[in-house]
């Protein structure tokens, strides 16, 4: 099947002009590539319809043909919009629910956000889908606090999303008033309905709001959780560590099996949404905290705490040697690790397996048809260790938690700057700002080894970048 916007240097889609089954192929061998040494690679579980999975849709708005709003996605190494009508990869209710807002945002006369100028009103439309509900919610984010004739808007959207066939949940106007790439502001509005909808996932009912992490291919995240949680061997007697847990959509899954779930997210918002999913769900075994991983397990282990199962779902640049040293002297039976990245997976491997532990089979998931990107899930195992040695419950009232109360690692920080604004910061950068919002660094961290020396200091444009990132990680 082929797109007209790949004519256009859509970029979103490298690998749809190549078939399915080979699309599956080349990734399957690709794992096996990396981590075939480690032990055997199943075959890859793809989709039987690898199109319209996208259940999260954004669309940057633009000034098209005859000055109307148009709306679309930036095209390849550039930041012109490219409008989109519809999409292979996007729900097609989404695609319609946006035409709906194109229309009523024309017929309010809105002007799209030039981030040149800095003038107009509308930047961005988040749209988020329910696939098992069908619930839709639409977030416009505006560059003013003020709406004008906000109403007549959600009148005028209702209407023109009920003549495609499409209810609208919930409607939230978000306010971005900042000069930045980030899609989203701080704060937010509803103009509609609760602002949030529900979606059911794995048998468990989720609140997802505007800024909630929620996985955008539904079938293959049930496919991807299903062999994780299949591969814990769960028997309702194990103490589960859900490391990197986000929402807690893994260890609310895998609760019904275990005696005690412990999630840790370094996201405050995403654990916030991850205790409310568990009352939603009547899960009472399950407690979440926001901390950096590393950190949580690090002061964890050194406190001498046990787990039976760990599940870590870390992201792209993967885990990090102390985490997984850490994981070691917790002394799982099994460790759970669900990779986004073969060769983040591939290298988290190699520590492993020194550290004792090895991977009884990997088996690829393909969250992403027509793009490069890859799910593995692999169960490492190690031997039979001493049930006397082993806690059965997480005394975290004796634990030190303060030396992750700052917040991010500077890798993290690095990351986020760069991810959402195209910035290079430095750790100094990153020290000197966090000096200048009162957080703690260390004595001697990045101080100028003289008094005489001089240091060169964060220009303006990546202070707010890094500001940025201390908001996004909770920080300030």
């Amino acid at each position: 099947m082929d797109c007209k916007l790949r004519a256009k240097n859509c970029g979103g889609c490298p690998l749809l002009g190549l078939d399915y089954a080979a699309q599956l192929k080349q990734k399957e061998e690709k794992v096996r590539a990396l981590v075939g040494k480690y032990g055997p690679v199943h075959p890859i579980r793809g989709m039987e319809q690898p199109y319209h999975y996208r259940n999260k849709v954004i669309s940057t708005f633009a000034t098209g043909w005859g000055g109307k709003l148009t709306s679309g996605i930036y095209a390849a190494n550039s930041h012109k919009v490219l409008p989109v009508e519809s999409c292979l990869l996007q729900d097609e209710v989404l695609d319609k629910t946006m035409q709906a807002v194109r229309a009523a945002a024309n017929a309010c006369r809105y002007q799209p956000y030039d981030e040149d100028k800095g003038t107009g009103l509308v930047r961005h439309c988040l749209l988020r889908r329910g696939v098992a509900t069908g619930q839709v919610m639409v977030v416009l984010v505006t560059a003013q606090p003020v709406l004008p004739g906000a109403k007549n808007f959600v009148k005028a959207l209702l209407a023109e999303a009920a003549q495609r066939g499409v209810t609208v949940t919930t409607v939230v106007q978000n306010v971005n008033s900042r000069k930045t790439s980030v899609v989203l502001g701080e704060a937010e509005k509803v103009l509609y309905g609760k602002g949030f909808i529900l979606d059911t996932l794995c048998g468990k009912t989720y609140a997802i709001s505007p800024r909630s992490f929620y996985q955008i291919n539904h079938a293959q995240t049930e496919v991807l959780y299903g062999l994780a949680v299949e591969a814990a061997k769960l028997t309702g007697k194990e103490v589960v560590l859900d490391a990197y847990c986000g929402i807690g959509t893994i260890g609310l899954t895998a609760a019904d099996h275990a005696k005690q779930v412990v999630g840790v997210e370094l996201n405050r918002d995403a654990v916030q949404d991850a205790i409310g999913n568990a009352r939603h769900n009547g899960v009472k075994n399950a407690r979440f905290f926001a901390a950096d991983a590393t950190f949580w397990i690090r002061e964890a282990a050194a406190a001498g705490e046990k787990a039976d199962v760990i599940f870590m779902d870390p992201p792209r640049e993967g885990s990090t040697p102390e985490f997984l040293a850490s994981v070691a002297r917790m002394a799982p039976k099994r460790v759970v690790y669900v990779s986004c990245n073969p060769v983040t997976l591939a290298r988290d491997l190699a520590t492993l397996t020194k550290l004792g532990y090895k991977a009884e089979g990997f088996t690829p998931v393909d969250m992403f048809p027509h793009t490069e990107h890859i799910e593995t899930v692999v169960l490492l195992s190690k031997g039979e260790v001493d049930s006397k040695k082993i806690r059965v419950e997480f005394s975290l009232e004796d634990m030190d938690m303060s030396e992750f109360q700052d917040g991010a690692p500077y890798t993290q920080i690095k990351d986020y700057v760069l991810e959402h604004s195209g910035l290079k910061v430095s750790n100094l950068y990153i020290s000197q700002i966090k000096r200048k919002c009162g957080i703690e660094v260390g004595k001697n961290y990045n101080l100028p080894k003289s008094e005489d020396s001089r240091q060169p200091q964060c220009p303006p444009e990546k202070e707010k970048a890094i500001r940025e990132a201390f908001k996004y990680f909770g920080m300030i």
